[in-house]
C-alpha cells in the first residue's frame, strides 16, 4: 500500500535521512519511533509530498508521489506535528474549507457533522480555532485529515504538548481509527508506540535501524522468552525438573531469597510452558510463589539498536503517558 524506497535527504553535504526503505501493507498501523532530531518529521514531509527528497521513491498504491502526486496524496491523510489550522476560523469553517481544496463527493453537510461526531468535536463546532485548547486543535487536525476518507492516515507527534488526560483521549482516537485504516504514528514518545501500534521502524540518526513487531524486538533484544519464578525448593532438585520440561532451553537458580525459596530463571524460546511447569512442580511438591514474564521493554530496545549504531542521537521521551 505503501513503499519507501532509498529515501535519502541532503540539506548541503549533511544527510538528514539516507537510504529508507520500509513498507507499508493494508490494515498496519506502523510506529515510526525516534529520538528527536533522528529524521522522524523529514522521513513523514517526504512520503506526503510537502518535501522532495534529495533521491528515493515514495509510492502509494503505486502511485509515484513525484510523478502523480495528485493520485498518491489522495490517498493519505496527513497530521503535521503542528497542525496547519487559519485561527480565525471556526472549527465548521475549517472542515469546510478543507473539504473543498480535497473536492470530497459526499453530502458536505451530513457528511462534515458525522466527521465532527467521530472526533468528537461536535460541542465546539462554532467556536474558533484559536480558543481550542491543544487537545481539541489536535482533534480538529485529525478530521481535516479524515476529509476525503483516505485509507492512510499519517500522523506525526500527534500528542506532544498535551496534558495526560488529552493524551489518552487523542490515543482512544487513533485506536478506534485504526480500525478501518492503515495508520503511520510518528513519534519519540515510547509509551505513545507501545500503546497503539502493532509493528514498530526505528530511525536513528536518519538511518532504519529496526523494523518488526514489538514483541519480535522484545523476544531478539532478550535471546528469546524468559519466566522468572519463586519456588520453594533448592536448586539441586528443581533445576534437573525445570531443565526437563519440553521448551525449556536453559534454567538457573539467580538467588536465595530465604527459607528454602530460590528465584529461578528460564529460557523459554518462546514456548508457552506454564501449563507443563506447574504440574511438573506439583508432582513433586514444590510450590510456585511467584511467576512472571520477563520481557525487555521498547525502550531497553530502543536502547539497544541505537547504541549499536555507535552514533550519538537527540532525546528519547520515555515518561510521557
Amino acid at each position: 500500500m505503501l513503499e519507501i524506497s532509498g529515501l535519502t535527504k541532503y540539506y548541503g553535504d549533511k544527510a538528514a535521512i539516507e537510504d529508507i526503505c520500509f513498507q507499508v501493507n493494508q490494515g498496519e498501523v506502523v510506529g515510526f519511533l525516534g529520538a528527536n532530531g533522528a529524521g522522524k518529521s523529514t522521513t513523514m514531509n517526504i512520503i506526503t509530498g510537502y518535501l522532495s527528497a534529495t533521491k528515493g521513491t515514495v509510492k502509494v498504491d503505486g502511485f509515484d508521489i513525484l510523478f502523480e502526486p495528485a493520485k498518491a496524496k489522495a490517498r493519505m491523510g496527513y497530521l503535521p506535528e503542528i497542525p496547519p489550522l487559519y485561527q480565525d476560523l471556526s472549527v465548521w469553517e475549517s472542515l469546510c474549507f478543507t473539504y473543498d481544496l480535497k473536492k470530497a463527493k459526499q453530502d458536505r453537510k451530513k457528511y462534515l457533522e458525522n466527521l465532527c461526531e467521530m472526533v468528537c468535536i461536535d460541542g465546539v463546532k462554532d467556536r474558533l480555532i484559536r480558543n481550542l485548547s491543544k487537545g481539541y486543535r489536535q482533534r480538529v487536525g485529525i478530521a481535516c485529515a479524515l476529509v476525503g476518507e483516505p485509507p492512510i492516515l499519517i500522523l506525526d507527534e500527534p500528542t506532544v504538548g498535551l496534558d495526560p488526560k488529552q493524551i489518552i483521549e487523542i490515543r482512544t482516537l487513533i485506536k478506534e481509527l485504526a480500525k478501518t485504516r492503515t495508520v503511520i504514528l510518528s513519534s519519540h514518545i515510547l509509551q505513545e508506540i507501545e500503546a497503539v501500534c502493532g509493528r514498530v521502524v526505528i530511525i536513528h540518526n536518519g538511518h532504519i535501524v529496526a523494523d518488526d513487531t514489538p514483541e519480535a524486538l522484545a523476544a531478539r533484544q532478550m535471546g528469546g522468552s524468559h519466566l522468572a519464578l519463586q519456588v520453594k525448593g533448592k536448586p539441586d532438585i528443581v533445576c534437573p525438573l525445570l531443565k526437563g520440561i519440553p521448551g525449556v532451553q536453559n534454567a538457573e537458580a539467580e538467588k536465595n531469597c530465604g527459607e528454602n525459596v530460590w528465584r529461578y530463571r528460564l529460557n523459554t524460546g518462546g514456548e508457552d510452558i506454564r501449563e507443563a511447569l506447574f504440574f511438573v512442580l506439583s508432582d513433586h511438591k514444590l510450590p510456585i510463589l511467584e511467576l512472571q514474564d520477563l520481557r525487555a521493554t521498547l525502550e531497553d530496545v530502543f536502547l539497544t539498536v541505537t547504541r549499536e549504531t555507535g552514533i550519538e542521537g537527540g532525546d528519547l521521551d520515555g515518561s510521557n503517558l
